[in-house]
C-alpha cells in the first residue's frame, strides 16, 4: 500500500471526517486511477494494494466514500454501478447501448443550463443527471444494434 499519494489520499479521508484504513485508502485510489469501475474491478484494485478483502468491505467502503462525496456512483438504467473519483462538477455520462462503454461528457457551459428545470416544484436544485445514450465508435463501425 505504498505510493505517492497515499498521504494526501488519507489526509483527504480525515478531512471528509472517515476513519482511515487501509481498504478505503486503496478504493479511493483505484476508483481515482480507474475509469468508471464496476465494484468487481475495484476489489481486483484493492486487494492489489493490500490483500485479501472481502466484497462486503469493499461494498461498505464504497458506500461511506459515496456519501463522503469523494467517489460518484453512476448507474446508467439496466447497467450495474459504477464508481468514479471525477466529483464536485456537474458533468453528465454518455453509454454505449451495445457494449456498454461509458465516458465522460461535461455539462454545457454558461449559465448552468443543466440546471434549470422547467419546474423545480420548490426543490433547490443543486445536482443535475444527464446520460445521453448511443453507439460507441467501435460498435458503429461493426454495426452494433
Amino acid at each position: 500500500m505504498t505510493g505517492p499519494r497515499t498521504p494526501a489520499t488519507a489526509e483527504e479521508l480525515r478531512g471528509a471526517g472517515l476513519r482511515v484504513t487501509a481498504v478505503r485508502v486503496a478504493l479511493l485510489e483505484t476508483v481515482r486511477e480507474g475509469d468508471h469501475l464496476g465494484v468487481e474491478a475495484i476489489a481486483s484494485g484493492v486487494r492489489e494494494r493490500v490483500g485479501h478483502v472481502s466484497l462486503q468491505a469493499v461494498y461498505e467502503a464504497l458506500h461511506a466514500l459515496t456519501a463522503a462525496g469523494l467517489v460518484r456512483r453512476v448507474e446508467p438504467a439496466g447497467s450495474p454501478a459504477r464508481f468514479e473519483g471525477r466529483v464536485g462538477d456537474n458533468h453528465h455520462h454518455v453509454v454505449c447501448r451495445s457494449c456498454g462503454a461509458l465516458a465522460d461528457v461535461d455539462c454545457a457551459v454558461g449559465d448552468t443550463p443543466c440546471l434549470t428545470a422547467s419546474e423545480d416544484h420548490g426543490f433547490s436544485i443543486d445536482e443535475t443527471e444527464v446520460i445521453y445514450w448511443g453507439l460507441c465508435p467501435g460498435c458503429s463501425d461493426s454495426g452494433s444494434t
